[in-house]
């Protein structure tokens, strides 16, 4: 049984004062590859409420705005790269870089075995090493809000530009064996043909907290949606996580609410049944 349904009364056991959404797959369709009104509707709900929402994605800042930008919402922060790189509007920000060793284990990695692509998050500019037939399919798959893709060269840009994130197209054995090699770097995953490598102790549970703890709020003071792999460590972070029907098993195994689908509404559902909206 889960945390809600013991409560016996759903949302109203907690004081929510927070909200953390996914982007692709939650806020997202990969369908119509675009936010549906409904789910515009619940975040102008919630902070006519009073709670905070904020954006929790595995996806680097320059790569959000594509989506972010065409959404009627503002969002009291952002927590990219997997909790990596954390910033609001006033300026604050809060973020850990991978390890520069790592990230030169990685890319040795890499050019050991040549035609796989990997994209290697900044701050400000996430490139590939390659652009291969793989990672061109997987880009297709996010229609409209697939950002430009960049190639650069990774054997010069670290040293002079902190990396957060390095996603490589790797099956599950090769991504432990990156890990293998690495001192301090773990990886998670939305997506079934990559991984996003970050530090070990990072994650958007890490994310979570920097934004909670400068708002003075504990974690069951908040609520998390996620579809994916890398959500799941969110979702049994919060006070009440929600896996979207279209999520995958480990996070649905991790929530404590699956709702419907976000081509059927699946966040203001879950929003109404909780007696959040």
């Amino acid at each position: 049984m889960n945390r809600t349904e013991q409560s016996g009364n759903p949302g109203s056991f907690m004081d929510i004062r927070a909200a953390f959404f996914d982007i692709d797959g939650t806020l997202t369709s990969f369908v119509t590859h675009h936010v549906p009104d409904s789910t515009v509707r619940a975040l102008h709900g919630l902070r006519e409420r009073g709670v905070r929402i904020v954006v929790c994605s595995g996806r680097a800042p320059s790569h959000m705005g594509v989506v972010l930008d065409a959404m009627p919402a503002r969002f009291d922060g952002i927590v990219a790269m997997n909790g990596q790189y954390c910033f609001d509007d006033s300026g604050w920000t809060e973020s850990e870089a991978l390890d520069p060793d790592d990230v030169r284990t990685i890319t040795a990695w890499l050019d050991r075995h040549p035609g796989i692509a990997a994209s290697y998050c900044e701050k400000d500019y996430v490139y590939f090493n390659l652009i291969t037939p793989t990672m061109r399919q997987t880009w297709a798959q996010l229609g409209a809000t697939a950002p430009r893709a960049y190639v650069d060269d990774p054997h010069l840009r670290p040293s002079t530009h902190p990396t957060f994130q390095i996603s490589p197209f790797v099956t599950r054995e090769q991504e432990r064996e990156i890990r293998r090699l690495c001192r301090s770097t773990v990886g998670v995953r939305w997506h079934p043909d990559f991984t996003d490598l970050i530090p070990a102790d990072g994650g958007k549970p890490r994310g979570m907290d920097r934004f909670l703890t400068r708002w003075g709020l504990k974690p069951s003071q908040c609520i998390a949606f996620g579809d994916g792999g890398n959500d799941a460590g969110m979702l049994r972070h919060a006070g009440i996580g929600v896996a979207m029907g279209n999520a995958t098993q480990d996070a649905k195994d991790a929530a404590d609410v699956v709702t419907d689908d976000v081509d059927h509404d699946g966040i203001l559902h879950a929003l109404e049944r909780l007696g959040l909206l």
